[in-house]
């Protein structure tokens, strides 16, 4: 389970949340980071990559499962602002997503396909005028989002569960 707030019961505060994670950093920058540090991660977790500090709370891996699935929705969400008007965006339960979608994965697997979604999406980006940046969808619970706001919520988000992990590996460690 994430710690952070429900994007559904607090949507304000969960985009603000992931905006304050990324700060004034370029978030193109920022997302480039993640799939080295997410491998570095995983080797340094070692057995400890699927401790959960609490039941309720997600281990390393978890964390990785669900940026990964966050890479999964916000790679369509990308393309529906920017080829459709003003589509319907569609939120989705994160903790169903790891619970069911995981089990048993792979994480190198699960590091292959993270790395080559955030590689076209880095890339869709980088040629994307800046007209095209303020293209919006409609978010189901927090409105209207245009591409550049997701794509800084995105690299927010990155920030905000490598966090989760890493306080999930320091506690598997301090308890042996």
């Amino acid at each position: 389970m994430s710690l952070v707030p429900d994007p559904i019961a607090s949507p304000s505060a969960y985009q603000q949340l992931l905006l304050a994670a990324l700060g004034d950093d370029d978030p193109a920058v920022a997302q480039a980071t993640t799939p080295a540090t997410f491998r570095a991660l995983v080797k340094e977790a070692g057995a400890h990559l699927r401790f959960r500090p609490e039941p309720t709370e997600w281990s390393v891996l978890e964390c990785i499962d669900h940026v990964v699935d966050g890479e999964l929705v916000v790679s369509t969400r990308y393309r529906w602002i920017l080829a459709e008007e003003t589509p319907d965006i569609v939120g989705y339960d994160q903790d169903l997503w790891v619970a069911r979608l995981h089990a048993g994965e792979d994480p190198d697997t699960l590091l292959l396909l993270f790395e080559a979604l955030r590689r076209s999406n880095l890339e869709l980006w980088a040629r994307t005028p800046l007209e095209g940046r303020v293209r919006f969808g409609r978010h189901r619970e927090r409105g209207e989002e245009s591409y550049d706001l997701t794509f800084r919520m995105a690299a927010g988000h990155d920030r905000v569960h490598l966090e989760q992990a890493r306080r999930a590996l320091a506690l598997a460690r301090a308890k042996g």
